[in-house]
């Protein structure tokens, strides 16, 4: 993560010129997608709904999650519109280049802590955590998601609100 933002930065100065649009195009793009999300989430939640059963594959251990965690935040760059818009608002402002990467430097540690302190704590405990994340998901795949008009009318609302962020924002 930090090398593409890196890479991104640095060289974004040269490219400016060619993506002119791009990030408020990025911002609709996200904000629209949250907003669908959210009118869905409010939907489902108009009628009762069984919860779907999760299950990790036998060969997922400790070990085998640091390469596919990185895989998938690799994947998830695309995705990443607020650590490409924070890089562009970076570039326009004229923020030197050491400052700049100090900045994305925090910005990884910070976006990849959680996942290298859980898999710490699973090495060092495994079992443990592993009979206790396997009661919590017990806990969030059985039984029904009973219908609620108040959170449906809830995410709806929120969905306005969120969908309407790019059209007030510099």
């Amino acid at each position: 993560m930090f090398t593409v933002g890196a890479t991104l930065f640095l060289s974004a100065g040269a490219a400016a010129g060619a993506v002119d649009g791009i990030v408020l195009a990025l911002r609709f793009l996200a904000f629209g997608a949250a907003g669908i999300a959210l009118v869905v989430a409010g939907i489902r939640r108009l009628r009762d709904r069984g919860r779907k059963t999760i299950a990790l594959p036998p060969w997922f251990t400790p070990w085998t999650a640091l390469p596919f965690g990185a895989l998938l935040t690799a994947a998830d760059l695309p995705n990443a519109f607020p650590y490409f818009i924070a890089i562009e608002r970076m570039v326009t402002t004229g923020v030197d280049p050491g400052t700049g990467l100090l900045v994305l430097t925090g910005y990884a540690i910070i976006y990849c802590l959680p996942c290298l302190a859980l898999l710490v704590v699973g090495l060092v405990s495994g079992s443990k955590v592993r009979a206790w994340l396997q009661k919590l998901v017990q806990r969030l795949v059985t039984g029904t998601v009973k219908r609620s008009v108040p959170a449906a009318i809830l995410l709806c609302l929120v969905d306005m609100g969120v969908a309407s962020i790019p059209f007030w924002l510099p």
